[in-house]
């Protein structure tokens, strides 16, 4: 199995930022889930996995309700 390396040190933010991080997303998509457009139970989901060395960050976050939040990750 290849092992993933990191260029950079992938910064891990504070609950502070990240809330503020979170609330910036689902502003930037509508309040609505990406994938059915439901606007309740909305989670922020990684595109790229953390585990994969996905970064907390807008252009790897989008907002997803529960639902298809669970259908992304099975």
């Amino acid at each position: 199995m290849q092992q993933l390396r990191q260029r950079h040190p992938r910064e891990k933010l504070s609950l502070e930022k990240y809330e503020l991080l979170r609330k910036q997303v689902l502003q930037r998509d509508g309040w609505r889930c990406q994938g059915c457009g439901a606007s309740q139970n909305l989670q922020v989901h990684h595109l790229i996995r953390r585990s994969k060395l996905g970064a907390d960050a807008l252009d790897n976050l989008i907002t997803l309700c529960a639902t298809c939040h669970q259908s992304q990750h099975h």
